[in-house]
């Protein structure tokens, strides 16, 4: 990516807090840790049928600076659309830049 104005969309990056949800389980939750200039490219739309209700997951390219640590643990929020990263790289190599998988659901 050569163009810093194409990182367009302010999101906010989550992190997973895990606490014991009093029956042996655990409750996660996620915290917000920074908040990032992105841009963003819808990438694909596939259907799945679920537990017999028809959802649909669309695939996300989402390119931000380097600087912010971001795994397949966090995920990315933009109002009320939830991002979940399935994969992290480098794009040119350069550490410039980081280019994430994402997967949007919608149920």
């Amino acid at each position: 990516m050569s163009a810093p104005g194409k990182l367009r969309h302010r999101l906010v990056l989550e992190a997973p807090a895990e606490s014991d949800d009093g029956a042996g389980g655990v409750a996660r939750t996620y915290d917000e840790i920074a908040t990032v200039w992105a841009a963003i490219a819808p990438v694909a739309l596939s259907e799945q049928i679920a537990a017999e209700a028809l959802g649909a997951r669309l695939t996300h390219r989402i390119v931000i600076r380097a600087g912010v640590e971001v795994t397949t643990r966090h995920r990315f929020k933009l109002g009320n659309r939830v991002f979940r990263i399935a994969a992290v790289r480098d794009p040119d190599e350069t550490g410039r830049f980081r280019e994430i998988q994402a997967e949007e659901r919608s149920d």
